[in-house]
């Protein structure tokens, strides 16, 4: 496929259906003028994520939107030739999950719903079961998110299943317990950018990672989006404004450049690891 220009987002989404497809198309324009192939939206870009992780409140939840929403058909017609990821609160009979949908004009390409959820979300959620990495105009990708990524094994089955791009949407906030006077001290802001940075390497994949930018609630969002080879280095990012990281990269020579001498995956040794992993 040789060279493509991958672009992560960072931004701000609320309830406001209207008005997060109408920034859904202003950042599609933007990839799409900067050449972009993949543009990765945040977790919740349709309808926002919880205003309060802690105690989430049963009538301030995002839009449940089924499947086939209109929403969602109108994100992949904006896609047109690109490939695009989005995340939003997938409706399934009475339950609700934390989903992400990757689409083109031409339809889906994949789904994931979020398997790994911390304490709060239990309450709004509920959680996927399973990781599948899916071919694509650009290659063969894999989604996370959010909590997701903490999880090693997260990545690292997706990796098994052939993706070389992992697509990683965030509404990553900064530290609840442990508040920090500046950004660049939180808690949160390092683990997002060792986690990114840690999937990336010891799956020797590249990895998009989107998040959230603002205020929802209580909620305060890091940004951070990045592109990162699968060496573990960044490649674009957007620190903690709002905007599109964007790198160029060829996806498949940049993988086999890393897995030349040392190919992780090939030299796992699975007897040893037992059944706890």
């Amino acid at each position: 496929m040789g060279t493509i220009r991958i672009g992560a987002v960072a931004a701000h989404f609320g309830r406001d259906l209207d008005f997060d497809l109408q920034r859904i198309a202003t950042l599609i324009e933007h990839g799409r003028s900067s050449g972009v192939s993949l543009l990765v939206l945040p977790d919740a870009a349709l309808g926002g994520y919880l205003a309060d992780l802690r105690a989430p409140d049963p009538d301030a939840l995002p839009p449940a939107l089924e499947p086939d929403d209109a929403h969602l058909r109108k994100v992949a017609a904006l896609a047109a030739e690109m490939v695009v990821c989005v995340g939003y609160c997938e409706a399934d009979g009475d339950r609700r999950f934390n989903s992400a949908v990757c689409v083109t004009g031409d339809g889906v390409l994949g789904r994931h719903r979020k398997v790994h959820q911390p304490p709060g979300e239990v309450a709004a959620y509920s959680a996927g079961t399973s990781f599948a990495a899916f071919d694509s105009p650009v290659g063969r990708l894999g989604m996370l998110i959010d909590y997701d990524k903490t999880f090693p094994e997260s990545a690292r089955s997706l990796a098994l299943d052939g993706a070389e791009v992992l697509a990683c949407l965030s509404a990553w906030p900064t530290s609840i317990t442990h508040r920090a006077p500046r950004m660049s001290q939180d808690r949160q802001a390092r683990l997002f950018d060792l986690y990114d940075q840690a999937r990336a390497a010891e799956n020797q994949v590249v990895l998009a990672s989107s998040n959230q930018t603002g205020a929802l609630g209580g909620m305060r969002f890091l940004g951070q989006a990045k592109v990162v080879g699968p060496g573990g280095d960044i490649l674009a990012r957007t620190w903690s404004k709002a905007g599109i990281a964007i790198a160029e990269v060829d996806v498949a020579c940049e993988v086999s450049t890393a897995r030349r001498v040392l190919h992780h995956l090939a030299e796992r040794k699975p007897d040893a690891y037992g059944s706890r992993t």
